[in-house]
């Protein structure tokens, strides 16, 4: 069986072009070379900012770049046909597809309307500061470029429970809609979460709920894609798709592989959610990228042995899909908090070469972010995806036994060729590690597949060795003879 390995297939930045989903498509090879075995998709919807928006804005979710609206036909990524090309073409090359779906808001309404609501204060959502006052909302979508083409329903205020401005008095502020209070089931933060931005879907009013799961139906027959990442759930009712998810897996006649987006350094929420939504949802393992953080800022003075604690991959790891960066976290964005590029290839050999957890590789860090100067994390990131495709097999023997230098062991299996490897890293100073891999390789020649050590460990009869690393540094070493292969990745043609 393959490791599972997803690649997040954007970042914030890209080029407004329209030329996305055709890229995507002409290196599906390249991504299945790597080892990948899905992609996860930008929104495929029309944002309220047009050809701008990056997605997350959602206007129109039956608009996947076929009208004229918001001033472009097509998204930011293509058209519609574009996009249904691309999710064949990885389907084809057996690679599976993940869409990303955003039911949190709407944006950008084409008409206001006049509607009794109550302010509540920003910092505490429970705290009322105003009576019942009439506003004038951006709440009427009528979406007048799709002319009720495959869905003719308008979106009016009752669809929704919150709105951030009042286009009557100017005045920006939280507005609950008819004074229905906030859904009670979502994250503590704030007092209660349920508003995040624009228009809020009210969950709990019964024509929201029939639309979004016709737009399921409708979705998931057109484009046949094979899972979802769930956008913003901390802020959506906590059991609200559990409904939607068992009608998509009963239309699809198969599980799908759906992961949620819970931003929260506390893995106590992550584990109240997948209690709360069922276990039917995987979940981002938010607590790790924070960890990995942390490591990568305090000047080696992190405690390495601490790297998985608090996470969700120790807690729930069946659950846990594991990343090192994303869209979210770039710099500029309101969720900001970028690892630091020395530490790339400690933490994505963290996600990469162990046992558990989904792991996801950030398009920013395999490509980069131009627009912002940052440079791909390069040879060591294309090293280590192909360590995972050929080589990350068998049982894991952990050696977390000190504060700055810890390793561990893949054993590696008879159905995979010269499969297993011993891990070493350091945040700090360099030094060894004494490890066995495993008898299988007993008296062969282990280096590093990176370069970064020249040692070369002749394993004892029991598989056993003492690997070193260099200061601040991670070195992987896998058997000599597949060595050369790995490391020749100036082969593949990235770009």
């Amino acid at each position: 069986m393959d490791n599972e390995t997803i690649l997040q297939a954007f970042e914030w930045e890209l080029k407004p072009d329209h030329q996305h989903w055709q890229l995507l498509a002409q290196k599906a090879d390249l991504f299945q070379r790597l080892g990948f075995t899905a992609l996860w998709l930008p929104p495929a919807s029309k944002g309220a900012a047009g050809a701008q928006d990056v997605g997350y804005g959602t206007y129109d979710l039956y608009d996947l770049g076929e009208f004229d609206q918001k001033g472009s036909i097509p998204t930011k990524y293509g058209t519609k046909d574009e996009y249904l090309k691309l999710i064949a073409t990885l389907q084809e090359k057996g690679l599976k597809v993940y869409a990303d779906i955003v039911f949190n808001h709407f944006l950008g309404a084409d008409e206001t309307e006049e509607v009794s609501a109550v302010k509540y204060s920003w910092d505490n959502r429970n705290q009322q500061i105003s009576g019942e006052e009439q506003i004038e909302a951006w709440t009427k979508f009528t979406f007048p470029g799709r002319k009720g083409q495959y869905d003719d329903y308008i979106w009016t205020w009752r669809n929704f429970s919150g709105v951030d401005y009042d286009a009557r008095s100017k005045d920006h502020a939280i507005y609950n809609l008819g004074d229905r209070g906030w859904v009670p089931d979502v994250d503590g933060e704030k007092g209660n979460f349920d508003y995040l931005m624009g228009c809020n879907l009210d969950m709990e009013y019964p024509e929201t709920i029939q639309n979004l799961d016709n737009w399921g139906r409708w979705f998931l027959d057109l484009t046949e894609v094979d899972g979802f990442r769930l956008d913003a759930v901390k802020h959506i009712q906590f059991d609200y798709f559990v409904d939607w998810l068992l009608h998509r897996r009963e239309e699809k006649g198969d599980q799908l592989f759906v992961v949620g987006e819970y931003w929260s350094e506390d893995v106590t929420k992550l584990e109240n959610y997948l209690d709360s939504s069922g276990n039917l949802i995987y979940l981002f393992d938010v607590p790790l990228h924070f960890n990995f953080q942390q490591a990568a800022t305090s000047m080696g003075a992190y405690d390495m042995r601490q790297i998985f604690d608090h996470t969700l991959l120790a807690a729930r790891p069946e659950y846990a899909v594991t990343f090192v960066d994303n869209h979210d976290t770039q710099n500029g964005q309101s969720l900001e908090s970028w690892v630091e590029g020395w530490f790339k290839a400690h933490a994505y050999a963290l996600i990469l070469l162990r046992k558990l957890g989904t792991p996801v590789v950030f398009w920013g860090d395999l490509y980069g972010i131009p627009t912002q100067g940052i440079d791909p994390v390069g040879r060591e990131l294309l090293i280590l995806l192909l360590l995972r495709k050929h080589l990350a097999y068998g049982n894991q023997v952990d050696h977390f036994d000190d504060p700055d230098r810890i390793g561990w062991v893949r054993t590696g299996d008879y159905e995979h060729e010269l499969s297993g490897y011993a891990v070493i890293m350091t945040n700090a100073s360099g030094g060894e590690l004494e490890m066995t891999i495993s008898a299988l390789h007993g008296g062969k020649t282990f280096v590093d597949a990176f370069g970064n050590n020249e040692a070369k460990v002749v394993l004892d009869e029991n598989g056993r060795g003492v690997f070193p690393v260099n200061d601040g540094q991670i070195s992987v070493y896998v058997n000599e003879a597949i060595a050369e292969t790995i490391r020749n990745v100036e082969d593949l043609d990235l770009y």
